[in-house]
């Protein structure tokens, strides 16, 4: 397995902590993190990173332009949500989508599926 590089973009703190655990668990390493749709906008256009873990909600806004601005560097990303598949942002409907809370082998799962074959 490779170590792949995460960008965390999760508004609760609790849940994020507990994410970065469970990423590191797996053997990544979540290089950067973000609680905020405006942090993770910034953060996702300038950090080196394999994959992006996005929250579909953020503090009541959508994720959806953290997601624009993964998509425009080409790398690959899924959303995290509480509320299932129906919050995903317009433009975005069919990517990945893993309810939270989830389980280590969900993450897993969902992060081997997501990334590139020789990511993982």
């Amino acid at each position: 397995m490779t170590q792949a590089s995460i960008l965390l973009v999760e508004d609760e703190a609790l849940i994020r902590m507990m994410l970065v655990q469970m990423v590191e668990e797996l053997g990544h390493t979540v290089i950067a993190e973000a609680g905020s749709v405006d942090d993770g906008r910034s953060v996702a256009q300038i950090e080196g990173y394999d994959l992006a873990i996005l929250d579909i909600n953020l503090d009541g806004m959508s994720v959806r332009p953290v997601a624009e601005a993964v998509r425009s560097r080409g790398l690959p990303f899924f959303f995290l949500s509480g509320y299932g598949s129906s919050g995903v942002p317009h433009g975005f409907e069919g990517t990945t989508v893993l309810a939270k809370p989830c389980t280590l082998d969900r993450l897993k799962d969902t992060i081997d599926a997501v990334l590139p074959i020789g990511k993982t």
